[in-house]
């Protein structure tokens, strides 16, 4: 017997995005995501579009983490499956892509030629200064809808724990959440 898919689309959602309105949805956000399309990921998807609510974007979100390649990719994948099948995968992908190849190859042709520049390399550190408060906050808003039990607390604080003074990998990371999870609830059911 066959297993039903995992459905992500907001129930609450009125329309269907076609591939079209994928393309054009995830262009937008790989061309306002300078510094990196997460943080804005999920106001574009979540608040704009209203194609996933928070809870499904924050599962989404996890799933995507585990999987090799970029997590915004993988989400873009995810999004247009499950709306268009394989042609909204590749609606999206490209649209999330397209237009930012293009701009950064012209940028980077420009930096090659200023990057001895002082003002310049201030440019860039106060950039890079930007993306790590906007990757903050997003991190603060996807706490909202799962930071309601002490064991999401609790699995939080391990993670930064393992990451920051342990600096272990991501996967092994996961494991021993997953295994630490898996064991508190089954307690909890007994």
């Amino acid at each position: 017997m066959k297993a039903p898919a995992l459905s992500i689309a907001n129930e609450s959602s009125s329309t269907t995005p076609d591939s079209k309105a994928l393309f054009m949805g995830f262009m937008k956000l790989g061309l306002i995501g300078f510094g990196g399309v997460l943080p804005l990921a999920y106001r574009v998807i979540v608040e704009e579009q209203k194609w996933l609510d928070e809870a499904k974007f924050t599962d989404l979100l996890g799933i995507c983490q585990v999987l090799p390649g970029g997590n915004i990719i993988n989400m873009a994948v995810a999004i247009g499956m499950e709306f268009q099948g394989i042609k909204g995968a590749v609606s999206s992908v490209l649209g999330l892509i397209s237009a930012p190849t293009i701009i950064v190859l012209l940028i980077y042709q420009t930096y090659v030629h200023f990057q001895h520049l002082s003002s310049v390399k201030h440019l860039i550190q106060g950039l890079a200064a930007a993306a790590a408060g906007l990757l903050f906050a997003t991190g603060i808003k996807m706490l909202k809808p799962i930071f309601k039990k002490r064991l999401t607390i609790v699995t939080i604080l391990l993670t930064f724990i393992f990451m920051l003074w342990f600096k272990l990998p991501l996967l092994l990371i996961l494991v021993i959440l997953l295994a630490i999870n898996m064991l508190v609830l089954g307690v909890k059911k007994s």
